[in-house]
Order: structure tokens, then C-alpha cells, then sequence
């Protein structure tokens, strides 16, 4: 217990690790320290948004769950191509090459610069259109069409920030990019208040400055990660040579993220159904729902923080030829991971109505959101080892066998069963809630059947 000040301030401030031998606990410890805090402090976006927001109306926050919905379209892109420049990073560290796996890192960056500035167009042109096929009703839609344009428009912001803390994590360097959200939360925390309330000069943007500041927070983020790159204090260091085009590196690149982006746009595209199922019955329900949902995802994050460390250390074991150590440290990561979401639920079940409080004290949304958040927890355990098991396998360049089992038990299960439950039996919007505790308790189950099969060992990238 004396020991475990020490090895937190060392795993805050660690860099250029070396996974590939010692302790694996101690490996898992380093890793996951900083790569929780991190998702931890991503997910506090959400929260401080529905905090301020909250008090302009459930109008207001619908807008914010909507758009949010279809920002997830955005984060899946990021991710993807977040897992592949891990994936080929950490292969690369493993091996003992410092110089490919920044040319990776660099090639990547190219990538998401791309897929940023289509994305961009189609949301800005496009907001009002998508805030009505979400369901979005006339008065949400006129008053939060400026706010989707900004949040689609700077989503730049949200590619970069993903992607360069997959490379950072892919090196090993993951106190750098837990260091990276907590610069942009730190302005979005000060900035959100400022612009939607007002201050001094400062006029009062409402649900515009809600916008405006979390892309300034992440914007602030992306100018650290990029200093940190170019400045080369851990294994990564960035030269403009990098970044000419290699059409076999990317390529290799755009597989890997293909794929895995196109895994996390089917969980996404899921969750946006869930939300359009929600909110037929009315805007308290969307709202109390995406209360709900920003609790879970609070708390769902820094468990995947915990997997990602699964992730870095298949992928540098791999490249070491060391795939027993590997298989390891998946195991004893999940088996960390059921034990923190064991203990989430617990808190849940507990303390669900208060915590929907702090976030929310509308009476009127609060039924919907205790009932989602307990609901959804009920398979906690489950999805903690989920996590881990589809990070393993990502973090070895499998990305195929994760986006086939999220394809059958997202599409092909989860969605006809939502539909099903809450359209022709009493359980209504709980029927939604019920329908997303089977499919991810499913996949959690298939997954580790197909880990233990081991045909992940043999990739290649």
C-alpha cells in the first residue's frame, strides 16, 4: 500500500515505455493509470455540457442528445482510425523501430484530416435536415441547427484528439495523452459558463456557447498533442518528412481503420436508433435518457481506458514475438475491468436517483432517467470484459472480427429487439434499455470464445 503513491506518480508522468518485459501487472498498472484519467476526462465533456445546458430547458438538452447522437458517427471515425495508428504504432515499437511507427502516426494524421473534412461539409450543410430525421422537433430544430453546425463543422478537433492519443497510447507514452484531455477540459470546464451564461462583456450564447466552448477546449488539446510531437520528449517525434504521402502505408493504414471504423459506426449508428426509439415518447423522455446515457458513459469510459491498456500491450508483445505474454495480459486486464464495473453497478443501483440529480433536477426526466441508468447496468460485468476482449483483439489488427460480432448482435439483435420490445409489449421505452443489456452481454460472451480460439496471434499488419 506504501508503494502505490509512488507507482501513481509514475505512471502520470512515465514516458518510452518498454511492455514487452517485466511485471505484467505492473505494465497494466502503468498503462491503465493514464489512459483512465484520460477517457475519464473525455467523458467530462458530456457531463459539463448537460450540466449547463440543463439549465436552459429540456429543449435545449434534447438538442444536445440528439446532436450528440449523431456526433458518435464522428468519434467512430476517430477511434477507427485511433486503432489502427495504435495497432500498427505499438506493432512497430514492439519492434524495436522508433522511426516507422512515427511514419505511421504521421500517415495517419493524413487520414483523419480527410475523413474531417467531409464530415465537416455534410454536417454543416446538412444540420437542419439531420436534426429532423433524429426526430428533432420544429422548435428543437430552429433553435439548435447553429449549434450542430458548430460541433460538426470543428469536428476536426475530435478526429485529431482521438487519433494522436492512439498514437501516444501505441508508444506506450499514455501519460501524454491523458495529459492532452485534461488541457482541453480545463478550458471547456472555464469557457462553457462563460459563453452560455455570460460574463462582463461577454454576451450569453446559451446553447451556441455551449458549442463554442467544448470546441475550443479540444482545440486546445490538439495544439498540446501536436507540441508534443514535434517536440519529441517520448519515443514519437514528428518531422515534416513524415508526412509525405506513402501509398503502401496508408493503405495498409486505411484497412485497419476501414474496417474498425466501420465497427464502431454500426455500435454508433445502434445507438442513434436507440435514441429515435426514445424519443417517440416525447422530449422529457430524449432528455431524461441522455442524462442517463452521460452517467453511463462517465463511468463506461475510464473502464475503457482500462481496456485500451489490453490494446498496447498485445500490440508492442506481437511485435516482440512474445504472444503468450500477450494473451496474458488480455486476461488479467478483464479480469481488473469486472471488478470495477461490478462496483459501478453497485453505486448504480444505490445511488442512481441522486446522481441523475446533480446533473439534472428537472422531476419530470428523473423517472426515466434512474429506470435507463439501472437498467443498463444490470450487464456492467459483462461489458467491462467486452471492452477488453474487443480492444485485444483491435490492438493486434484484427479489426474484422470485432466489427462482424458488433454487425450480428447490434443490427441483426439489438435493434429488431428494441423495437420490437418497446412498440409491442408493456415495457414501452423500457423495452430499449432491456434490448441493449442482451446485446452486450451476448457479445461478451462470443468475444471471449473467439479470443480463446487465438487466430488474432496471426495477424499481420
Amino acid at each position: 500500500m506504501r508503494r502505490i503513491p509512488a507507482f501513481i506518480r509514475e505512471a502520470l508522468s512515465s514516458e518510452n515505455q518498454d511492455f514487452t518485459k517485466g511485471n505484467m501487472r505492473r505494465a497494466i498498472f502503468l498503462l491503465a493509470v493514464p489512459m483512465v484519467l484520460e477517457l475519464s476526462f473525455e467523458s467530462v465533456f458530456a457531463l459539463v455540457d448537460v450540466f449547463f445546458v440543463g439549465k436552459l430547458g429540456s429543449v435545449a438538452v434534447s438538442t444536445v442528445v440528439l446532436t450528440e447522437s449523431l456526433i458518435t458517427i464522428v468519434y467512430s471515425i476517430g477511434i477507427g482510425l485511433s486503432m489502427a495508428a495504435t495497432a500498427m504504432v505499438a506493432r512497430r515499437i514492439g519492434e524495436k523501430d522508433a522511426a516507422a511507427a512515427t511514419h505511421a502516426g504521421a500517415q495517419s494524421m493524413l487520414l483523419a484530416l480527410l475523413a474531417a473534412l467531409l464530415v465537416g461539409v455534410v454536417g454543416v450543410v446538412f444540420a437542419p435536415q439531420l436534426l429532423r430525421i433524429m426526430g428533432g422537433s420544429p422548435q428543437l430544430v430552429a433553435g439548435g441547427t447553429t449549434y450542430m453546425r458548430i460541433m460538426m463543422g470543428s469536428n476536426v478537433f475530435i478526429m485529431l484528439l482521438f487519433l494522436i492519443n492512439g498514437i501516444f497510447r501505441g508508444a506506450g507514452d499514455a501519460s501524454i495523452a491523458m495529459k492532452s484531455l485534461l488541457v482541453a477540459n480545463a478550458c471547456n470546464v472555464v469557457l462553457c459558463p462563460l459563453l452560455i451564461n455570460g460574463w462582463g462583456p461577454v454576451p450569453a450564447l446559451g446553447l451556441t456557447g455551449a458549442a463554442l466552448a467544448t470546441s475550443i477546449g479540444r482545440g486546445m488539446g490538439v495544439l498540446y498533442q501536436l507540441r508534443k510531437l514535434w517536440q519529441g520528449h517520448g519515443t514519437i517525434h514528428m518531422q515534416a518528412a513524415y508526412f509525405r504521402p506513402q501509398a503502401a502505408l496508408l493503405a495498409a493504414l486505411a484497412k485497419v481503420a476501414g474496417t474498425g471504423t466501420l465497427q464502431f459506426i454500426i455500435g454508433s449508428a445502434s445507438w442513434i436508433f436507440m435514441a429515435r426509439l426514445v424519443a417517440q415518447f416525447g422530449e422529457d423522455a430524449t432528455a431524461g435518457y441522455g442524462v442517463a446515457i452521460r452517467l453511463v458513459v462517465f463511468f463506461i469510459l475510464p473502464a475503457w481506458g482500462l481496456s485500451n491498456a489490453a490494446a498496447t500491450l498485445v500490440g508492442q508483445n506481437l511485435g516482440a514475438r512474445q504472444p503468450e505474454r500477450a494473451s496474458q495480459s488480455v486476461w488479467l486486464t478483464a479480469k481488473y475491468n469486472a471488478v470495477f464495473m461490478a462496483a459501478v453497478t453497485l453505486l448504480f443501483y444505490t445511488c442512481g436517483s441522486w446522481l441523475i440529480g446533480l446533473l439534472n433536477s428537472d422531476p419530470a426526466i428523473r423517472p426515466t432517467a434512474v429506470s435507463a441508468l439501472r437498467i443498463i447496468s444490470a450487464g456492467y460485468v459483462l461489458y467491462g470484459v467486452s471492452m477488453v476482449m474487443m480492444n485485444a483483439f483491435n490492438g493486434a489488427g484484427d479489426t474484422r472480427t470485432p466489427t462482424l460480432i458488433n454487425f450480428v448482435f447490434f443490427w441483426l439483435l439489438q435493434i429488431p429487439l428494441a423495437y420490437v420490445l418497446s412498440h409491442y409489449t408493456s415495457l414501452r421505452m423500457h423495452g430499449v434499455f432491456v434490448a441493449i443489456v442482451v446485446a452486450e452481454s451476448l457479445i461478451a460472451v462470443v468475444a471471449m470464445w473467439l479470443f480463446r480460439r487465438g487466430r488474432w496471434k496471426t495477424v499481420q499488419i
